[in-house]
C-alpha cells in the first residue's frame, strides 16, 4: 500500500478521507470495584494481554492508562518475524502485512576510502535468512499495532475497552485479604472543580504492570531498574522527504567519519522513513539538552553525516531524542518466600535498551504473551498457582540476554569507524557481520527456555531435530487433506489458550492398524489416563484444551477422509458439527506449482517413526515423543492442568 503522499495522517489508511479515520473514544465509566486481572498500562505489552484475557468468556478485565485516549503516533515501529507470527495468532497478520513497509535487504555505508569525508555504500545483505520464519520483518506505525489489538479486544467474548485518563496511585498486596489481596487506589485525571479529586478503589487477584519505564507498579512493589547508561544521545523523527541518496528505502546503517553515525528506516506508506540520528556523546551524568533540540538541529546533523546527499524534509511527523541505557529490574513479580506472586511487571517496566534493534515492542509483547496464557489457565482453574513461576524465569533470562546483546550492537553502532587516526574503533566490516550472525536474536526466533514443569528436558527430540524443545514452533507448508488447501502448520496456533498437540504419522498406511496416529487417537478416545478425557470440562469444546492434528506423508489424494479417526474430527458447537480442519498431508505439489517443501525434510521428523509433538499455548514446542510414548504423554499434564 502506498499512503502519506499529501502528508501524514494517522489512522487506518484505507480511508481516504483522515476524517474518517477519527475513531470516537470510548465512553466515560467508572472502573469496577473487583476484577480478575487489573492491566496497568495501554502500551503493547498491557494490550497483548488484555487480548489474551479477553479470549476467555467470564474473566473479568480491567486495563487503564493515564494517557485520554488511544495511541496516534507510536515510537517502537519495528516489528520482528517472531511477533507477526504471534500476530497470525489472533487473525490480523495479513492486515498488518499489507499496510507495512517489508524489511528484505540492510545497505551498510562507510567512509569512501578515497574521500573519507563522504560516505560510500559498502554493501548490501539479506534482512531475514531464508526459512528463518514464514512471516516477513516489517515496518509500521506503533499506533496500528494497537489499533488491531484494541479490535480484537473488543470482538473476544470479554468485549474490553480501555479506562483511559487513571493514573495509579497507590497498590497493596494483602495474602490475607481473600480472593482479592491486590488493591489499588487510581485517581481518574477529570477535574470537576478546582479542588476535586476522583479516588477509584480496584480490588483485584492479581494486577500487571505495562506501564513503561517509570512503572509506578513496579515502585509499588519496590523493585527498581538496575544497569548502566552509554552516555549516548540519538535524535529520532519521521519524515516525508526528498533526497538523491540511493538507498532511501532500504534500511541503511551509515557510519561517517567525523559526523556521527545515522540508521534510516523506511516506513509503510512508500515516502516516510524514521531517522535516527547520532548526536553528541554525553558525559558522566549528563542529560541530553532537550531544550535546545529542534527538528531543524537533527535534519543538519543527519545532512552533515550523509555527505555527499542531501535530505529535503517537506514534513515532520514525529520526533524525539533520547538517551541509551540498557536496565533490567530486580524482579518481574512480587513474589516472596512462601508467597506466590499477585503483581507481575512486563515490557519496558521490567527493561529498557535502545531503540535500533528494533526489539522493545517485540520484547515487550513476548512477555505478555508468555504470562497470559498462564495467567487464564490458572483463573479458569486449568491449572494450578505453581504455573505463573515459570514466568518470572523464563523473562527474566531473555531479558538479561537482550541487555547484554543491546549494550554490544549500541557500542558497536555508536563507535567511530576503524582508523589510523582510531585505532580502537569499530570495523564497519565487522559490525555487518555482528549483525548477520545475530538475524535470528533480532527476528525474535532465538529463546529456548529452559526445562520447566511447561518444557520438558528433551529426551527425545532426535525425533523432530528441526522442533527444538523450549523454543518456538518452527512452522512449515503442509496440505489440509479436506480442501487440498496449502498452508502453513504453524497457522493452527490460535490466542486461544489451548494446547497443539501434533501427531506426524511414521511410514505405516495412514489410519491401517499399523499406523501409530490411529493408535494415539484410541488411546486419547478411550483410555481413562487419557488427557482429553482427564482434562476437558464437559460443556466444553473437545479441542478446547488440547487440539489435536494429524500429520501424514502420502499425497493428499491419496488418503481418505472417511477413514479418519473421530479424534482428528472432533463435534463442536451447539449443533456438534465436525470440525475437518484437523490433518494434514506433506505438500507433495510439484515445485512449478508451489510444492516441494517436504515439513518432514525442513523439520528433521523421523519419517519411519514418526513422533508426536506438544506446543504450548503461546507457540513454544513444550515436548516431543515417540508416538507411541502414552506414559510420557500423561506425565506431561500431570505437571501443568488440574482435572476437569
Amino acid at each position: 500500500m502506498q499512503f502519506h503522499v499529501d502528508g501524514f495522517h494517522p489512522g487506518d489508511p484505507r480511508f481516504s478521507d483522515p476524517q474518517d479515520r477519527v475513531v470516537p473514544p470510548p465512553l466515560k465509566r467508572p472502573l469496577p470495584d473487583t476484577v480478575d486481572v487489573l492491566i496497568v498500562g495501554c502500551g503493547p505489552a498491557g494490550l497483548n494481554l488484555a487480548a489474551q484475557l479477553t479470549k476467555f468468556d467470564g474473566l473479568r478485565v480491567a486495563i487503564v492508562d493515564q494517557k485520554d485516549d488511544r495511541l496516534l503516533v507510536g515510537q517502537a515501529d519495528g516489528i520482528a518475524c517472531r511477533t507477526m507470527e504471534m500476530f497470525q495468532a489472533y487473525g490480523f497478520a495479513d492486515q498488518i502485512i499489507q499496510e507495512a513497509y517489508q524489511v528484505n535487504e540492510a545497505a551498510f555505508w562507510k567512509p569512501d576510502a578515497d574521500k573519507p569525508n563522504q560516505i560510500a555504500r559498502s554493501s548490501k545483505v539479506q534482512d531475514v535468512a531464508d526459512d528463518l520464519s514464514e512471516m516477513p520483518h516489517l515496518i509500521i506505525n506503533q499506533a496500528r499495532v494497537h489499533d488491531m489489538f484494541l479490535d480484537v479486544m473488543r470482538q473476544n467474548p470479554g468485549k474490553l475497552e480501555p479506562h483511559y485518563q487513571r493514573k495509579l496511585l497507590d497498590l497493596d498486596v494483602d495474602p490475607e485479604a481473600g480472593e482479592y489481596p491486590v488493591t489499588a487506589k487510581i485517581e481518574r485525571l477529570v477535574n470537576f472543580s478546582q479542588y476535586s479529586q476522583v479516588i477509584e478503589t480496584v480490588r483485584a487477584k492479581y494486577v500487571v504492570g505495562c506501564d513503561g519505564a517509570r512503572s509506578s507498579v513496579r515502585t509499588a512493589i519496590g523493585k527498581e531498574l538496575v544497569g548502566d547508561a552509554l552516555n549516548q544521545a540519538w535524535g529520532v523523527m519521521d519524515v516525508l522527504l526528498n533526497t538523491d541518496f540511493p538507498d532511501i528505502r532500504l534500511k541503511s546503517l551509515i557510519h561517517s567519519n567525523n559526523e556521527g553515525n545515522m540508521l534510516i528506516i523506511p516506513r509503510e506508506g512508500g515516502y516516510m522513513v524514521r531517522l535516527y540520528i547520532e548526536l553528541d556523546k554525553l558525559k558522566e551524568n549528563e542529560r541530553v539538552a532537550r531544550d535546545q533540540m529542534t527538528p531543524e538541529v537533527l535534519i543538519a546533523a543527519a545532512n552533515r553525516i550523509m555527505q555527499p546527499y542531501t535530505l529535503d524534509v517537506k514534513e515532520v511527523a514525529w520526533w524525539s531524542v533520547y538517551e541509551i541505557g540498557q536496565r533490567i529490574t530486580t524482579a518481574f513479580d512480587d513474589s516472596e518466600v512462601g508467597r506466590a506472586a499477585r503483581v507481575f511487571l512486563a515490557g519496558d517496566a521490567c527493561h529498557t535498551h535502545s531503540p535500533k534493534a528494533g526489539q522493545g515492542l517485540n520484547t515487550s509483547v513476548m512477555d505478555t504473551w508468555n504470562l497470559g496464557w498462564k495467567l487464564a489457565h490458572v483463573l479458569t482453574g486449568r491449572a494450578d498457582e505453581s504455573l505463573l513461576e515459570t514466568y518470572s524465569a523464563e523473562r527474566r533470562e531473555y531479558g538479561q540476554a537482550l541487555i547484554d546483546f543491546d549494550r554490544e550492537f549500541s557500542r558497536m553502532f555508536s563507535a567511530k569507524p576503524k582508523s589510523p587516526d582510531y585505532p580502537d574503533g569499530v570495523d564497519p566490516e565487522e559490525f555487518q557481520r555482528y549483525f548477520q550472525l545475530f538475524g535470528e536474536y533480532t527476528a525474535g526466533v532465538s529463546i529456548q527456555y529452559r526445562p520447566s514443569i511447561v518444557v520438558s528436558d528433551g529426551k527425545h527430540q532426535a525425533l523432530a531435530s528441526g522442533l527444538t524443545v523450549g523454543k518456538r514452533f518452527h512452522s512449515a507448508p503442509v496440505v489440509r487433506l479436506a480442501d487440498a488447501k496449502p498452508v502453513q502448520l504453524g497457522h493452527c496456533h490460535l490466542a486461544d489458550g489451548a494446547y497443539r498437540l501434533y501427531a506426524f504419522a511414521g511410514s505405516a498406511e495412514p489410519m491401517s492398524d499399523s499406523c501409530g496416529v490411529k493408535a494415539l487417537c484410541e488411546f486419547l478416545a478411550s483410555d481413562a489416563r487419557s488427557p482429553l478425557k482427564r482434562y476437558t470440562p464437559a460443556d466444553a469444546d473437545p479441542d478446547s484444551v488440547i487440539d489435536v492434528r494429524a500429520i501424514f506423508q502420502p499425497h493428499h489424494q491419496e488418503v481418505e477422509t472417511d477413514t479418519l479417526h473421530p479424534v482428528l474430527t472432533p463435534a463442536k458447537g451447539k449443533y456438534g458439527l465436525h470440525d475437518h480442519e484437523k490433518v494434514f498431508c506433506v505438500d507433495n505439489r510439484p515445485a512449478s506449482s508451489g510444492g516441494g517443501q517436504n515439513i518432514y525434510d525442513m523439520r528433521g521428523i523421523d519419517r519411519d517413526k514418526g513422533c508426536m509433538v506438544l506446543v504450548r499455548p503461546d507457540q513454544y514446542v513444550a515436548e516431543v515423543l515417540p508416538l507411541d510414548d502414552y506414559d510420557g504423554l500423561v506425565g506431561f499434564f500431570s505437571q501443568v492442568l488440574t482435572e476437569a
